[in-house]
């Protein structure tokens, strides 16, 4: 999938309230909720069904739910092959799970990226040297087979 049509359809997202477990543009999303929006305008359905999930997302029980949901739906990539439209993933403490996301919107010493934030909205964010440090995987939209 091409990583401007990726941006474009994140970019519709923005100002969305930051709303837990919603998927609605406009309405309200939380970052895998931006993440399905994407999908559906990119792709026309959802991913796959989503379970309901609690804001820790297993984090006691250490439990990778939203990474082995991500890995299993998309193309896994190498955390410093980096290119605009990648989904990245982070760990937001050491010795949690990873339970956040984003779509990364620009690339270099300027990095970028799309997520919703709690307590915010989904907004465009500089990718700097502290959310760098918490990416712990990356992936990229699957291209659409035509035939």
């Amino acid at each position: 999938m091409s990583g401007d049509a990726v941006m474009s359809e994140a970019r519709r997202w923005i100002g969305t309230p930051y709303v837990h477990q919603a998927s609605l543009c406009g309405a309200g999303a939380d970052c895998l909720g931006l993440l399905r929006g994407v999908w559906r305008g990119l792709y026309g359905g959802e991913p796959g069904v989503v379970p309901t999930y609690t804001p820790d997302w297993s984090e006691p029980q250490g439990d990778e739910v939203l990474w082995r949901g991500l890995a299993a739906l998309m193309g896994g990539k190498h955390v410093d092959d980096e290119k605009s439209g990648d989904v990245i993933l982070f760990r937001m403490r050491d010795r949690g799970v990873a339970k956040h996301l984003g779509i990364q919107t620009r690339i270099g010493a300027e990095a970028r990226f799309i997520h919703a934030y709690s307590g915010h909205a989904v907004v465009e964010t500089a990718l700097s040297a502290p959310w760098q440090r918490r990416i712990v995987a990356r992936f990229a939209f699957p291209d659409i087979q035509e035939g």
